[in-house]
């Protein structure tokens, strides 16, 4: 079986400010960006990746969710507790100042974790958690 990551979703509450951070701080092209009454979806991936892309989407879009399910949403985005996704790259050094040059909240400066793993962490504009992995 040959099965890969096509698309995730995260959150976002303003488009602008994570484009801000995907774009410009982390360097992903944009692939699409799509509105839909006061909501927008906006796609960005790495270049060099272009099956892989991460959808960035206003949170609790979906019809079925009840305004209680919104309000609980709401609160986990801001305590960055909702939603995290782990990212990989050969230069953690030169990402991590890279994203801290561009003043992305930093949870963690990159440290070698006692699971074998040398990672950093940063929120994206919406609380995400963001993890970096160096590659090895």
């Amino acid at each position: 079986m040959d099965i890969s990551i096509h698309w995730t979703f995260l959150p976002h509450t303003d488009p602008e400010a994570s484009l801000a951070f995907y774009r410009d701080i982390l360097g992903f092209e944009v692939r699409n960006d799509v509105g839909y009454g006061d909501m927008r979806w906006i796609t960005v991936g790495p270049a060099d990746r272009p099956a892989t892309s991460i959808v960035l989407e206003p949170p609790a879009a979906d019809p079925g969710t009840t305004d209680d399910e919104r309000r609980t949403i709401a609160g986990m985005m801001a305590k960055g507790s909702y939603a995290r996704i782990t990212l990989a790259t050969a230069d953690l050094d030169g990402t991590f100042a890279r994203l801290k040059a561009g003043g992305a909240d930093v949870v963690q400066e990159p440290t070698e974790q006692p699971y074998g793993v040398r990672d950093c962490a940063f929120r994206d504009p919406a609380g995400n958690l963001v993890r970096v992995n160096e590659l090895r």
